[in-house]
């Protein structure tokens, strides 16, 4: 791996019930995250191409760890979703070079598929700046149900020369979805829309 690695982080968020009424089965959304060494903090660098490779490496590094905190295997996952916080010293296309060209093919190769667009975001702050990972469902786009978010926080990262650049997966929806549109059972896998 080429990315220096400080820490990693991963975390389980598990709804049981909504509003007084069981889930069930219970929602689940694992979230990993690493914490890097930011190789161009500081100075303008024209060529993004280390930081596009170490978004590759960390793409199915932290899909695994995701499945792996879900207990299923990867082809069970229903959503998806990726994000990153550049600290004080680095640019937001830090950020874009990790998450855009070259992460998603491990993570749909950890999951066995994935035909949509992976939702993402990326901001710029400190240490404890919370990071929202917007998620999607993994084979198409328009499953309302599966239009969500989990945020992740980690107390000390990122420095200012550091990255946190995190994967979240899921294995549903969102806790008693009821807004209609396109069913999880209705999906074609034609075209990652629908």
């Amino acid at each position: 791996m080429s990315a220096k690695i400080r820490k990693l982080v991963v975390q389980l968020d598990e709804t049981l019930t909504e509003m007084g009424r069981t889930v069930s089965p219970p929602v689940r959304r694992a979230v990993a995250a690493a914490v890097i060494e930011n190789p161009f903090a500081g100075v303008y660098q024209e060529d993004l191409s280390e930081l596009i490779a170490i978004g590759e490496e960390l793409g199915g590094l932290l899909a695994a760890r995701c499945v792996a905190a879900l207990g299923i295997p990867g082809d069970r996952a229903e959503g998806y979703g990726k994000a990153a916080c550049v600290g004080e010293d680095g640019e937001l296309e830090h950020a874009a070079a990790l998450l855009h060209p070259k992460m998603g093919t491990p993570v749909r190769k950890v999951l066995g598929k994935g035909a949509a667009l992976i939702p993402s975001s990326k901001k710029r702050g400190g240490p404890g700046t919370v990071l929202d990972v917007p998620l999607g469902h993994k084979d198409a786009a328009y499953v309302r149900s599966h239009f969500d978010g989990v945020e992740i926080r980690i107390a000390d990262a990122p420095r200012a020369r550091e990255i946190v650049v995190a994967v979240a997966v899921t294995d549903g929806g969102r806790p008693l979805p009821r807004v209609g549109g396109l069913t999880k059972h209705e999906i074609k896998g034609e075209d990652g829309l629908r």
